[in-house]
């Protein structure tokens, strides 16, 4: 019994000593979590419908004001919609676009490093071009020119970002395929016969997930943070449609009055993409094998 008490509790300090090291990124993980949970349970959640206004009510203060009330705990914006509310679905906006764009971008850009990295020759000359060209152009001026082309609409601001944000995926992955393809095990698999398809899907693939789980998650912050700039510019999901960039948009015009119209909205859009990336931190610290070896 005595030595059981002890393996216990030999686990539990290797847990909480692991959470401590990787206070930073559990933290990332708990924000992330509640802006998850928040955008699936929106409806649940939100005190008012998003969308419907009450002139009599615009531009109430957030309840520390003195001229705030409980009613409407962050306020209401310039047409009486809730602030809370909208802030609660806008997150539904933020994270789908930042997850489709990634799964896009993901897409296209691990298949291309793939055979980038694995065929070299021609292959490789032609998609390192494109990345270079790709990289080399402004990526905020390209997504706008195509939103500009496209429309603006939920759907061509996901595409439009999954589109143009594919060349460090590329880039990262055909590199670590340079790495991979020269291992033992890759060496003993064409030498039993194994395909190109097969040592890539089988093989390659499955090694290069800790990469893309690292790249994925960081790279989702980035796309919310687009977004919010393309929304803030106009050219992103359009009104009435609650968006954090468009919300910024519409406070900019009572910032300094009515500072939290446009506070509450850009706080909420750091705090979001501080988790993910404070998450994505701890992600790479834990999937890179030198530092698990030195903890």
């Amino acid at each position: 019994m005595v030595t059981e008490s002890y393996a216990r509790l030999s686990k539990l300090h290797i847990v909480a000593r692991h959470i401590v090291k990787h206070i930073m990124g559990v933290f990332g993980l708990t924000v992330t979590a509640i802006m998850v949970f928040t955008a699936i349970f929106a409806p649940m959640l939100a005190p008012y419908d998003p969308y419907e206004q009450n002139l009599m009510k615009r531009l109430q203060p957030p309840f520390w004001y003195p001229e705030g009330n409980m009613d409407h705990l962050l306020g209401t914006d310039h047409v009486g919609r809730d602030l809370l509310s909208r802030l609660i679905y806008g997150a539904r906006i933020s994270l789908s676009v930042g997850v489709f764009a990634v799964l896009i971008a993901a897409t296209i850009g691990v298949i291309l490093g793939l055979l980038a990295g694995y065929y070299m020759g021609k292959v490789d000359a032609v998609i390192s071009y494109l990345i270079d060209m790709m990289m080399s152009f402004p990526y905020v001026l390209l997504a706008m020119a195509l939103v500009a082309t496209l429309g603006a609409s939920f759907r061509n601001v996901f595409i439009v970002l999954g589109v143009t944000s594919w060349p460090l995926y590329a880039r990262v992955i055909r590199a670590e395929v340079l790495r991979i393809k020269e291992m033992d095990y890759i060496q003993s698999a064409r030498a039993i016969g194994m395909n190109d398809l097969r040592i890539i899907v089988q093989e390659v693939t499955p090694n290069l997930f800790n990469s893309i789980i690292v790249i994925c998650t960081v790279q989702t912050a980035a796309m919310i943070i687009s977004e919010s700039f393309l929304s803030f510019l106009g050219m992103g999901v359009q009104p009435p449609i609650p968006s954090w960039g468009g919300m910024l948009s519409e406070g900019r015009a009572y910032m300094l009055e009515l500072g939290w119209l446009a506070a509450l909205p850009g706080m909420t859009i750091f705090l979001t993409t501080m988790g993910i990336n404070l998450l994505g931190d701890g992600l790479r610290d834990f999937f890179d094998p030198f530092k698990r070896q030195q903890q």
